[in-house]
């Protein structure tokens, strides 16, 4: 690379980003990850406010939208270009259920940066408090892949590539050891994704053109905008929450994945689930054949 990434800054932390959300936000971001499509009598926790003998809920994966305020840190690895990172991985630990409303305080902290050859694995774990009870809300760990920055590995004598792997002692990391069994899938749930997904997928604050405007995503290689990987994660992420926990969000614990493949949106999304244990769970996301996330696990309360 010509700019070498710089690995001092491995273990900076951000300054804390104050967060708040309203019950309008949790269920704008339900029907952004497809929730009451194509049955509106599904999922009222979720998509209402005011559903009799129903007590409104927030999706878990919600907390990803609010994890992205701890990603400012990713600005002190120096410079690179902005148009060769792509999102790679995304795991959250729910330590209490989000609220339909509520407020945290979000620090980030550059937990590694992994050579890969190709290029850069940058992780960056985000850690949330309640602000009023000041008690652990979340804590997730979001991994940016920079095309063409690998290689430093070799150059600073560290021997093979990925030296500084699991070096992020932030035990969020080994969810993703996960191994998907040899067999039939015990679940199957197929989502059909609407053709304007990405469009309500970006009011929930991911205003990034690869999305929406046809001549930035043909920058970035692609025929026409593609769905938010975020997105895809959100559908993924229902599918566990009916198939593992009855749809009952204190129930869900954490969720990791790794994004494989774009998804354009109106495509059919498939994810498939095996339980591999008390509260244990792999899955992955397919459109058609192809993986769009893999070495997918969740854990949750039986």
């Amino acid at each position: 690379p010509a700019m070498a990434l710089n690995l001092e800054s491995i273990g900076s932390v951000g300054r804390p980003v104050e967060v708040r959300w309203s019950a309008d936000d949790t269920m704008l971001y339900a029907l952004a990850v497809g929730a009451g499509y194509p049955d509106p009598l599904q999922e009222l926790a979720f998509t209402t406010e005011n559903t009799t003998g129903v007590e409104p809920q927030a999706l878990p994966t919600f907390a990803v939208v609010h994890s992205i305020s701890g990603m400012d840190v990713l600005g002190n690895i120096g410079a690179f270009n902005p148009a060769m990172l792509v999102h790679a991985e995304q795991s959250i630990e729910l330590h209490r259920p989000l609220s339909p409303s509520g407020a945290v305080s979000v620090v980030g902290r550059l937990a590694d940066i992994v050579d890969k050859r190709s290029g850069a694995l940058v992780r960056i774990e985000a850690v949330a408090t309640d602000i009023e009870s000041e008690e652990p809300a979340f804590t997730a760990l979001t991994g940016a892949f920079i095309r063409g920055e690998g290689g430093f590995a070799e150059e600073a004598g560290a021997g093979t590539a990925g030296a500084s792997a699991g070096s992020s002692g932030s035990g969020a990391e080994s969810t993703s050891e996960v191994t998907i069994p040899e067999r039939d899938p015990d679940v199957s749930v197929e989502y059909e994704t609407l053709a304007n997904q990405a469009l309500l997928y970006r009011l929930c604050g991911d205003r990034n053109p690869l999305h929406s405007d046809p001549t930035f995503a043909a920058f970035g290689g692609f025929d026409r905008p593609i769905l938010h990987g975020l997105c895809t994660y959100g559908f993924a992420g229902r599918a566990l929450l009916q198939s593992l926990c009855e749809g009952d969000s204190s129930r869900f614990v954490s969720m990791n994945g790794r994004f494989s493949k774009p998804v354009l949106p109106g495509q059919t999304l498939s994810v498939d689930i095996w339980r591999v244990g008390d509260g244990a769970a792999a899955f992955r996301t397919r459109v058609g054949e192809t993986t769009v996330i893999d070495r997918g696990s969740c854990r949750y309360r039986p």
